[in-house]
């Protein structure tokens, strides 16, 4: 069975081993955290920095090896980069069970985080390399959807796992193995895919005519004036001159870094403060448990069905998410039961499941040249993991400003509403703007 890419085709166990590697990404950190509770009966006399170390560091890892992971690709085989990156990841779960000490654990965690932060960039590179157009924009959906939804199965597993064994729950990181095994198909990735030829500066990408003259007099060669003088392209919207810069449109890298770093870190609050803020209503553990499952299941539903959203909502798609966002997180400061803050999760959920995906087809259009496409994904991915790793720091910091007795369990939903309102208004007023406007091949 072959697969339309929008350029050709490939075959479905290639795009199979391609998905497969979207199971791994969101793992980094489970098996972890149902222990984190017991660690001073499984490892006598550990120390909070200890425990701080274990919980942070490995976030802190994947970040740089994301950014190295997209600049690899520029010059290395990116099916070898995919490979090592699994063996690494699994040979770091198989490790987890000989860990003896908190020390052990941390390393290990590490080394997980460096294996994960290779593969991020190239689970969403690999698609973006082989597909195009809305064709790209459905594989995308559908890779962010498999990733959210082998978030909430391995949720679940490590809980069940989480009653026997300490060690158990790490049997997760053994899921590597698949994309591992699969890997073997990458090879039916086009070769013209995999490495896409640096394109030469296109006639609407040129140096500015004052700075072009002064080194056509001073006799200075065509080619070095392109690669030392800053260059435009003319948004196809508007037609205003964005300033490139080493193939990267640098208006439309820091708009879309700023925008994904914003949604991640508002949505995100759902999973680090729900529990508190459901605790302090009354309701039980399975209840939190419940809830939060139903915010990863809402995130991964609309990769499955992205094409059809857009296709609905067109050129208002992104003005509906953010508010559906910010209404979600208002029912969950003014919902005091379980259904509303199911509901709640949901709305959430579904925002920025819509979100992330058009995000990752973006970060492909913030570069001139389609080589350097997976170094704009990790570019654009490790702002996900900044704000995840910077979330609490930025809501515990506000927090003893405005509430610094902390007696309002729900102040992170308070302040993100209001944050989430106003970034609705931004969304309204620059609709047209390469970052929230939606491309007409779409629909």
């Amino acid at each position: 069975m072959k697969i339309n890419t929008g350029k050709g085709s490939i075959s479905l166990m290639t795009l199979i081993a391609i998905w497969s590697i979207s199971l791994t990404v969101n793992l980094p950190g489970l098996a972890i955290t149902p222990m984190l509770g017991n660690l001073d009966k499984i490892f006598p006399h550990t120390s909070e920095l200890e425990i701080q170390l274990l919980t942070v560091l490995p976030n802190l890892f994947i970040i740089p090896f994301v950014l190295l992971s997209g600049k690899l690709s520029l010059s290395k085989s990116k099916i070898k980069i995919v490979v090592v990156a699994l063996a690494i990841y699994l040979a770091s779960g198989i490790l987890y069970f000989f860990a003896k000490s908190m020390v052990d654990l941390i390393v290990i965690s590490c080394l997980l985080g460096i294996g994960c932060g290779l593969l991020i960039p190239l689970a969403a590179g690999l698609l973006a390399d082989t597909f195009v157009g809305k064709y790209r924009m459905r594989q995308l959906g559908i890779k962010s959807g498999l990733s959210n939804i082998a978030l909430v199965i391995a949720t679940y597993i490590v809980g069940w796992l989480n009653h026997g064994n300490w060690r158990l729950p790490f049997l997760v990181y053994l899921i590597p193995a698949i994309p591992l095994v699969l890997s073997v198909f990458l090879r039916g990735i086009p070769k013209a895919d995999l490495y896409p030829a640096s394109v030469t500066p296109s006639p609407d990408v040129k140096a500015t005519a004052k700075v072009a003259s002064k080194a056509s007099v001073a006799g200075v060669p065509a080619k070095a004036i392109h690669a030392k003088v800053p260059a435009y392209v003319n948004d196809e919207e508007n037609g205003k001159p964005c300033r490139v810069k080493d193939g990267f449109i640098i208006s439309r890298v820091w708009s879309l870094i700023a925008v994904y770093f914003f949604v991640c870190y508002a949505t995100v609050i759902v999973s680090y403060y729900t529990p508190f803020l459901m605790q302090s209503d009354g309701m039980s553990d399975s209840d939190v448990g419940s809830v939060t499952a139903i915010f990863f299941l809402a995130v991964f539903l609309p990769g499955f069905i992205l094409p059809y959203v857009v296709k609905m909502l067109r050129q208002t798609t992104l003005i509906a998410c953010s508010i559906v966002m910010a209404g979600g997180i208002i029912l969950m400061v003014a919902g005091h039961n379980f259904g509303v803050m199911c509901v709640a999760a949901v709305l959430v959920g579904f925002g920025y499941g819509v979100f992330q995906p058009l995000i990752y087809d973006k970060a492909t259009q913030i570069v001139t040249d389609p080589a350097k496409s997976t170094l704009a994904l990790a570019i654009v991915l490790a702002a996900n993991y900044v704000s995840v790793s910077v979330t609490p720091f930025i809501v515990d910091g506000l927090r003893d400003i405005f509430d610094p007795h902390h007696l309002n369990n729900a102040f992170p939903f308070i302040l993100n509403s209001i944050l989430l309102g106003i970034f609705t208004f931004i969304v309204i007023i620059f609709r047209r703007s390469f970052v929230f406007r939606i491309d007409r091949s779409y629909y």
